[in-house]
């Protein structure tokens, strides 16, 4: 099947889903990776591809985006809700 995700950097922790993906379906990103999204995740929201401890940094693009709030696991959908802002 067609990946319906991006993976932007091998060293991220999130891909973004190209596509509205249901919970229990599977992300597919080109590298040939995959997981399930355990919840919805709306086109353009990120969902984290290995897990993530809470007040570790979160990468996409290859930097921090900011740290997690509580512990992420793969699947889950990664926004403002789990995601703390990187303080400039």
């Amino acid at each position: 099947m067609k990946p319906n995700a991006l993976l932007i950097d091998p060293d991220d922790d999130v891909v973004t889903v190209l596509q509205t993906v249901p919970a229990g379906d599977p992300v597919r990103w080109a590298s040939g990776g995959r997981i399930h999204a355990r919840e919805e995740i709306p086109i353009g929201h990120k969902v984290a591809i290995r897990s993530i401890t809470a007040g570790a940094m979160v990468r996409k693009y290859g930097y921090g985006i900011g740290t997690a709030g509580v512990a992420i696991v793969p699947g889950d959908r990664v926004h403002t809700h789990n995601l703390n802002a990187v303080e400039a």
